[in-house]
Order: structure tokens, then sequence, then C-alpha cells
């Protein structure tokens, strides 16, 4: 299965003013790499998984405790239903209790949950122990900024075709080199970005 883009194919047709579906396949591979490249740039997908899927993550180095309890970084996490939590090592799971998602209004924010506080008490820190999410990863739903910066960024992809060598040339500028990224997709898509990777 292909991974979802950010921007309906007609999305992109209309900005492109093209009506016809002869080049609906070169269109669809720029949306994807489009979509795949802003995934890349960012360390993290916008799309929500359809249901729950199981990852296990060492909580060593991820981990803070304070007043609270334990808070566990984790990917994104974009729905609440069907979150499981459960500590343990492979083949022996037990579930953990009084776990509460953070931010607390980052789903209400359109945003993703990052971290699970676990109230009360540290995450485990032994050498093998684990902890297991099941969960609905990724975003609630694709931004605004990343849904411009796909459509700005397949569009450049598309007519790239007439520039092979990565240049331009119109009659009112003359001919000129293309950069390397978009400063309006970076721009977009800067805030974005998980920390460490830019």
């Amino acid at each position: 299965m292909t991974d979802p883009v950010y921007v309906p194919l007609d999305t992109l047709k209309a900005a492109l003013k093209i009506t016809d579906a002869d080049r609906d396949d070169l269109l669809t591979r720029a949306l994807q790499a489009a979509s795949r490249g802003i995934d890349r740039y960012t360390g993290r997908r916008f799309w929500l998984d359809p249901a729950p899927a199981a990852r296990v993550l060492n909580p060593r180095g991820q981990t803070l405790d304070d007043g609270d309890g334990g808070h566990l970084l984790t990917a994104d996490i974009g729905a609440l239903d069907g979150l499981v939590v459960e500590t343990g090592t492979t083949g022996a799971w037990s579930a953990a209790a009084d776990i509460e998602p953070e931010p607390t209004d980052a789903l209400d924010q359109g945003r993703p949950v990052t971290s699970l506080l676990r109230l009360g008490a540290p995450w485990p820190a032994g050498a093998r122990q684990r902890v297991r999410v099941t969960a609905r990863w990724g975003w609630p739903a694709v931004p605004d900024e990343v849904a411009q910066a796909t459509l700005i960024q397949a569009n450049r992809l598309y007519r790239r075709k007439d520039s092979p060598d990565g240049v331009a040339g119109s009659a009112e500028w003359g001919v000129m080199r293309l950069s390397r990224v978009d400063p309006d997709v970076q721009a977009l898509v800067q805030p974005y970005v998980l920390p460490g990777l830019a």
C-alpha cells in the first residue's frame, strides 16, 4: 500500500490548470515524492494510522522524572482510541496504570500527543525493560502549512521535467538556476521539524 499524499490530485491539477487525465501518473508521482520528502525533512509523518498498531519502545534516554511522575517521549500519536500502554519484556507484558497523554490539549489543537505521563511513578529503567505502546500513530489531520508546502513542491517537481539540468528560463527573467529546496516550502514546514533534525 502506498502511503497517503497530503494534497488530493484534483487540487494539484486545478493549481496547474490541467483538466485532462493524460498526466495523472506524473502528477501522482510528484505528489508522492513531495509528501515523502516533507516526511524526511521534518522527521515525522502527517497521516494517521487507520487502526492501532503496537510499537516497542526502549525507555532509556527517553524519559524525564519530576514531581508528576515519569514522562516518556514517543513518536506522534494522532488519536487515543485503542491506546494501550504496557511495560515489561517481550512475552511478559503488564498493563501500565494511570497514564496521561501529553500535551493534554494536543489533539484539541490539531497536534499529536508526543509524551506519556505515568502519574506518580517512573518508567522502568532496567536493562531489558521496555514499553509497548499500541496507538494510532501519526497526526490527527494534515496541517494547512504541510498541505500548502506539498502543493508547492509537487508543482515544482512536476515542472522539473522541463528543466532537467536544474535550469529554467523565461522571457521576462532569462535563464536561472533552481535552488535545491524551495524557500517557501522550507518556511512552511520548519515549525514541524523534530528538534535535532534541521
